[in-house]
C-alpha cells in the first residue's frame, strides 16, 4: 500500500537563542551530566547504536556522511560527536528525530549550528514552534530556531544515503503524534524511538497526542515486518529482539483490555488505578504504573 509523501523545507536562520531545546524533560534528567559516557554497539560496521543518557541514538556512517537518529541531551553533544568521530572521519549531514522530545532533540540546536540537517515528522516541527501554531492543542515548548527541522515529512520519507535505502514511517497516534519508526532493510534493523521502552511499562504523552491503540499498533507494524533475526533499537532500554517486542506488545495489549473493561462499566481513574490492573505484571514491567495506567484509561475514556 502506498503512502503520500509530503516533504517541507525549511529555511531557519541558525541564530543563537536562549536554549529551551531540552524542550519537556525533566530537570533531573537534564542535570548530573559529567558522568556520562556515550557506549557504541556495533550492528554493522557502518551501522551503530549509541548509549548515554535519554534516548538510544542509531547512527549510519559512509562516504555520504552520518546520519544520526536523534541526539539526547545538548550537554552530551561533544561526547556523541566524539563517538561518531571514533568509527568515520565524516561529519554528521543528518539528525533525524523520532519525537518532539527533549531526551531526543536536546543536541539539535549544537548540531544545526554545526551543519548538520535536521529532519523529523511535521507534528515535531509543529510543537517544537508553537509559536507559530495558534491550533496546537497540548504540552510543548519553543524550541531555538537552530533547533527546529529543516525538513518535515507527512507519511514517510526515503533516504539514500551512505549505500543504503534508509525508510522513515510515521506510525499515527502513539508515543505522541509525531513519532517515526525507522528501517535499515538491507541489515534487517528498526529503531523504534520511544514507541517501545524495552522491558518496561511505556510514557505515553497523551498532551501530545498519544494513545495506547498507536503504541499498539506501532510494535505490530514492526513485527509484521521483522524475522527472528531484526534487530530493534528501543528509545529506552537494551537493545532487543522481535521476542523482546511481542512481550511488550502482550503486556500493552493485557493492559489495554483490562482497562476497556473498567472503562466499560463506568470507573473513574482513580478507580481504575486502585484496582490495580497491572499488579501480576508489575515484576517483569516496573513497580511505578499509575502514569501508564491513567494514560491507558484516558486513551480509552478520551478524558
Amino acid at each position: 500500500m502506498s503512502t503520500r509523501l509530503t516533504i517541507t523545507i525549511r529555511r531557519t536562520a541558525l541564530v543563537a537563542a536562549a536554549s529551551t531545546s531540552l524542550l519537556a524533560t525533566p530537570l533531573a534528567a537534564q542535570q548530573n551530566m559529567a558522568d556520562v559516557e556515550i557506549e557504541t554497539i556495533e550492528l554493522e560496521s557502518d551501522l551503530f547504536m549509541l548509549i548515554g543518557r535519554g534516548g538510544n541514538i542509531g547512527l549510519s556512517v559512509g562516504d555520504d556522511g552520518a546520519f544520526l537518529i536523534d541526539d539526547q541531551f545538548a550537554p552530551l553533544t561533544d561526547r556523541i560527536v566524539a563517538a561518531v568521530a571514533a568509527v568515520t572521519d565524516e561529519p554528521v549531514r543528518w539528525v533525524l528525530n523520532t519525537h518532539w522530545h527533549g531526551d531526543h532533540t536536546g543536541g539539535n540546536e549544537n548540531l544545526g549550528e554545526a551543519g548538520a540537517m535536521i529532519v523529523a515528522h511535521e507534528n515535531v516541527y509543529r510543537r517544537m514552534n508553537p509559536a507559530e501554531f495558534e491550533d496546537l492543542i497540548g504540552r510543548s515548548a519553543q524550541a531555538p530556531r537552530a533547533a527546529l527541522p529543516v525538513v518535515t515529512f507527512d507519511n514517510a520519507v526515503t533516504f539514500h544515503w551512505n549505500g543504503r535505502h534508509i525508510r522513515v514511517t510515521h506510525v499515527g497516534t502513539a508515543h505522541t503524534d509525531g513519532d517515526a519508526i525507522i528501517h535499515f532493510p538491507r541489515a534487517n534493523v528498526f529503531h523504534m524511538g520511544d514507541t517501545f521502552f524495552n522491558g518496561r511499562y511505556p510514557f505515553i504523552d497523551i498532551d501530545s497526542g498519544g494513545g495506547v491503540d498507536g503504541v499498539i499498533e506501532a510494535a505490530n507494524f514492526v513485527l509484521e515486518r521483522s524475522d527472528e533475526a531484526t534487530r530493534i533499537i528501543p528509545g529506552h532500554g537494551d537493545l532487543a529482539s522481535p521476542a523482546d517486542l511481542r512481550a511488550y506488545r502482550d503486556m500493552l495489549e493485557t493492559v489495554r483490555l483490562r482497562v476497556a473493561g473498567m472503562v466499560a462499566d463506568g470507573r473513574t481513574a482513580d478507580e481504575v488505578v486502585a484496582a490495580a490492573p497491572t499488579a501480576d505484571l508489575d515484576e517483569v514491567w516496573g513497580a511505578n504504573p499509575e502514569r501508564f495506567v491513567r494514560a491507558v484509561y484516558t486513551s480509552l475514556a478520551g478524558s
